[in-house]
């Protein structure tokens, strides 16, 4: 999750810009750069790797100068280098630019360009290029009119952050889908301003701030602020004032990063699928899988390696390429693939998936999937991460960083990418266009209906902290619900460190039934599909045995209700879609638990983000 900084003062720009861009590291980054204007021609340095890096890169340099912008880079469009990172220039270094989000449409934008230098891979230079390509040098307010030519041009998402040479007292931001913050000087006889990703930066000078909204575009000037809307209408917006201190500003104001993430997931959602759908063919586009359509037509096997969370996430997707493609799909934990002599050849599709690209266990289930002659992609988080470059081709699910321990975002964020990659199968076999239109329908309602469940968190709260104290927990599901069972039960584990196990509703009878009692609470993934009524069967196994249940049903679902001594609504969605929903009820009540019993919520003991060793 890129960041941005830029500053407009009396001040010296260059500490406010690299204090700005540590403030901002604990978004994740992968390089980082500085563009500060000095009498008169603009300085930029970049440099991969951490913020120290740069800082070394600039040295004894000096580089005076009032106004400046900065940016960390999580590497979305081309790999991990210096000709990558940001600022990006055009006009000979005159104009520079800094740019959170994706360009859906850089490629065409790229066709009119021409007769023009490109010195990355991103689709943020084309922006820089476009922006200076509607420059007009003679007129004063150019840099503000160049970037407003320029945005109904795009298709996606920004947070932009442009200055010019010729225009020393002036900084132009823009705003879609991309979070930008404008903080306002404390002392009015000195006008400044500073400006980030989110509040962090800025709280060292000021607490006076105004955030843009989408679709508006920010003339910064030393003669004050101007704020236009779509409409490209002048108005006024009002002034917050920001009462956090700055590691709750780090996460927004929640009260740790996994309570964060959670709620980031109807955005991140929506930047997983943008771009990869095709509603008027009902199938998906995801260019990273790099086959023709003859090539996908010769798969004949599919299989699934992951650890963890990533495992369960594949136990969705199997369903998913079963139902839709037709094409037999199994899921091997990692550190098992290599060791039992899979049976693979060209004919097998393999996928790897990681949040962070590094799992140890996973790239030696990539190396051996690739010995063996099968077609080998990657589904993970960081772009330029090892197992991404050992696959060669591959899908980035766009989550964002992750910084708590225990997965989230990017659990749904896979989920997704799996259920688009069976749809596009499915359509080269036997998917019809009106079922692969009503599921894109589906997933584009998700992030909605993710925002009703979340706005019912108060309710999950007081739920769980009724059963925080109880030693054990039982978590049951049937169909596409059994790995969402297993899900929340590792959550639980993970959070709160309490004894959690999880079962298919159907095989609890044959011995786990043994271990119901009164102290030991069953929570029960019930939702209205075809296993319904099974499911209902295997929760009045449950209460016939006096053991507490909690119950995750479907809107509406009165007889549900009177089933439960617990239950939590979640909104109707095709059977599929399911998991993408049904994972935030179970991911609150784990984070809430582990919150009454004062676990370390982001970091739970023994636990590693990336385990890197077998």
């Amino acid at each position: 999750m890129c960041g941005i900084v830029g500053y407009i003062g009396k001040k010296e720009a260059l500490p406010i810009l690299l204090g700005g861009l540590r403030d901002l590291e604990y978004r994740g980054y992968d390089s980082a750069g500085i563009a500060v204007l000095d009498d008169g021609k603009i300085k930029r340095i970049r440099e991969i790797g951490k913020v120290d890096f740069l800082v070394k890169k600039i040295g004894q340099q000096v580089i005076k100068g009032n106004l400046g912008i900065a940016h960390t880079r999580w590497a979305t469009h081309g790999g991990v280098t210096v000709p990558n990172a940001h600022p990006h220039t055009a006009g000979e270094g005159k104009l520079m630019l800094v740019h959170n989000g994706i360009i859906e449409n850089y490629r065409e934008l790229k066709k009119e360009l021409k007769d023009q230098n490109f010195e990355s891979e991103t689709d943020s230079e084309i922006l820089a290029k476009l922006i200076y390509q509607n420059y007009d040098a003679k007129d004063k307010d150019s840099l503000l009119k160049a970037v407003k030519k320029t945005l109904p041009q795009v298709r996606g998402t920004y947070g932009l952050l442009v200055m010019h040479a010729d225009h020393p007292d002036e900084l132009v931001a823009a705003r879609l889908g991309s979070p930008l913050v404008i903080g306002i000087g404390n002392d009015e006889n000195k006008r400044e301003y500073y400006i980030a990703s989110d509040v962090t930066p800025i709280l060292p000078f000021t607490k006076q701030v105004t955030f843009l909204d989408d679709g508006e575009v920010a003339d910064i000037d030393l003669a004050g602020l101007k704020i236009f809307n779509i409409k490209d209408e002048l108005i006024a917006k009002g002034i917050t004032k920001i009462e956090w201190d700055k590691e709750k500003a780090q996460k927004n104001g929640y009260e740790n990063f996994m309570l964060k993430e959670i709620f980031d997931q109807p955005a991140v959602f929506e930047d997983a699928i943008r771009g990869r759908i095709n509603m008027k063919e009902g199938t998906a586009v995801l260019g990273g899988l790099a086959m023709t359509p003859e090539e996908m037509r010769n798969i004949k096997r599919i299989v699934i390696v992951a650890c963890g969370t990533a495992s369960y996430a594949g136990m969705i997707g199997k369903y998913a390429f079963e139902r839709l493609a037709d094409i037999p799909t199994e899921v091997d934990i990692s550190s098992e693939f290599r060791y039992r002599d899979p049976v693979i050849n060209e004919k097998t599709l393999v996928f790897a998936l990681s949040q962070s690209g590094e799992t140890l266990d996973t790239l030696m289930a990539v190396r051996e999937a690739k010995r063996k002659g099968a077609t080998v992609r990657s589904i993970v988080n960081v772009v330029g991460s090892t197992i991404a470059r050992e696959a060669g081709a591959g899908t980035y699910i766009h989550a964002g960083p992750e910084i708590a321990v225990a997965s989230t975002k990017a659990f749904t964020n896979t989920v997704a990418v799996l259920l688009l990659y069976a749809l596009e199968f499915g359509r080269l076999r036997h998917v019809t266009l009106a079922t692969g239109e009503r599921l894109l329908s589906g997933l584009l309602e998700i992030p909605g209906k993710m925002n009703r469940i979340l706005a019912e968190a108060s309710k999950i709260k007081i739920i769980a902290e009724k059963y925080k104290n109880y030693p054990n927990f039982f978590f049951l599901g049937r169909g596409i619900n059994y790995p969402m069972a297993m899900e929340g039960s590792l959550k639980l584990k993970e959070t709160s460190y309490i004894h959690s196990e999880a079962y298919p509703a159907g095989e609890m009878k044959h011995g786990a039934i043994a271990l119901l009692s009164p102290d030991f609470p069953v929570l029960a993934i019930m939702t209205k599909n075809q296993l319904y009524e099974k499911m209902k069967s295997g929760v009045q196994e449950v209460r016939a045995r006096k053991s507490k249940v909690i119950v995750i049903a479907t809107e509406g679902d009165e007889e549900a209700k009177e089933m439960a001594d617990d239950i939590i609504y979640v909104p109707k969605t095709m059977e599929l879609l399911e998991p993408l929903l049904n994972t935030i009820p179970l991911q609150l009540f784990a984070y809430y638990v582990a919150v009454g019993l004062g676990r370390d919520i982001d970091r739970p003991r023994n636990l590693a983000k990336s385990v890197t060793v077998e």
